[in-house]
């Protein structure tokens, strides 16, 4: 196995930093624009068309880090700080396995020195190898050196809430590595891409957008009394409120599922929510993933806002079905934000072309 050299990162700015950014795909250069604005300039290299870019940004890590925890970015899915690049080498996985464990230990006592964390002494450590296409040999190997490193040096090799990441991104001509905390990356799952297992039975997909708001914007379903799903067909929100024990009011013109007609706490009205009155302080939480013009949307929840208590929370969908998702956005939160406070947004992993709003009735 030939060495690996470590590559200096030319530096464009003074201080600066260097970071892996990933988006859903063919949204990268939103997120690239997010950084530029927030940043006042960056430098980029796509590393996997579409949604996973090398960026400078001309601020020192701990500054960026900080920018991010105040304002945290919509369409930038997940974040790894670059503490380290290496060479890529030809036969980097060919060699002895003592060889490429060896390699990773230096590594790995690299990235400690450079961050202040640790992955011994019973640290929960998850391990994440990204490449640009299906995982490879390569990536396997890589990620068997760490975990058989990390148990001998104490830690807890795990899969899920670790106290630290080290991410692994395998580029085709260099491999970056950063070392960082779940809260500073933006999520404990690879590349932010939260996967959930479908059920036997399950409605629509639609339920894991719903399941990943829960985790990322911090709620607990199960602690409110009574939400309004506007525009709910044919259910996939509507069966996740209902098992976590929440009465649940679902609007539609359209047909709710078989399987969630007669529950005991579903109050269906089959009718556009434009037409239907609700009683003042009735909800403590406003649901709406509706496929539909987000300013048209925007209005309609905002007129049943009266039905959702001070204090209830509302999460709804905004479609990108224009040209300028960025203005989209703007125009609709200032829509929103003359009655209610807005908490979080977020492109999740399992939206599309669109974000997901976290808000509170003012």
């Amino acid at each position: 196995m030939e060495s690996v050299q470590e590559l200096i990162l030319e530096s464009h700015y003074t201080p600066s930093s260097h970071w892996i950014v990933t988006s859903n795909h063919g949204y990268i250069s939103y997120a690239q624009e997010e950084l530029r604005r927030s940043f006042g300039q960056l430098k980029s290299r796509m590393l996997v068309p579409g949604e996973m870019a090398l960026m400078e940004l001309p601020a020192g890590s701990a500054e960026a880090m900080e920018r991010w925890q105040q304002e945290p970015p919509i369409f930038g899915r997940h974040i790894q700080p670059v503490h380290l690049a290496v060479k890529r080498a030809e036969g980097l996985t060919s060699g002895p396995a003592q060889q490429l464990e060896a390699m990773c230990a230096s590594w790995l006592e690299r990235l400690s020195a450079c961050t202040g964390l640790q992955a011994g002494g019973g640290t929960r450590v998850a391990v994440h190898i990204r490449s640009g296409g299906a995982r490879t040999e390569e990536d396997k190997a890589v990620r068997e050196a760490f975990l058989s490193l990390i148990e001998r040096l104490g830690g807890e090799a795990v899969l899920a809430e670790p106290d630290v990441i080290v991410s692994i991104v395998i580029g085709e001509e260099a491999i970056y590595a950063g070392m960082m905390t779940p809260g500073e990356a933006g999520s404990d799952w690879p590349g932010g891409a939260m996967r959930f297992q479908r059920e036997e039975g399950q409605i629509s997909r639609a339920k894991f957008k719903l399941l990943e708001a829960e985790r990322t914007f911090g709620l607990d379903y199960s602690a409110y009394r009574h939400a309004l799903d506007v525009g709910a067909a044919p259910g996939g929100w509507t069966s996740l409120l209902l098992e976590r024990g929440v009465h649940v009011t679902a609007i539609d013109p359209a047909n709710m599922h078989p399987s969630l007609l007669g529950h005991p706490r579903l109050t269906y009205v089959k009718r556009n929510a434009a037409d239907v009155p609700v009683e003042p302080n009735e909800f403590d939480l406003l649901v709406c993933d509706m496929s539909w013009s987000p300013k048209a949307t925007a209005e309609m929840v905002i007129r049943l806002l009266d039905g959702v208590i001070a204090g209830g929370t509302i999460l709804v969908t905004v479609k990108l079905m224009h040209k300028k998702p960025l203005q989209t956005i703007r125009d609709v939160t200032a829509m929103y934000a003359e009655h209610a406070q807005i908490i979080g947004a977020k492109q999740l992993f399992h939206n599309r072309d669109e974000i997901t709003l976290y808000m509170m009735k003012s």
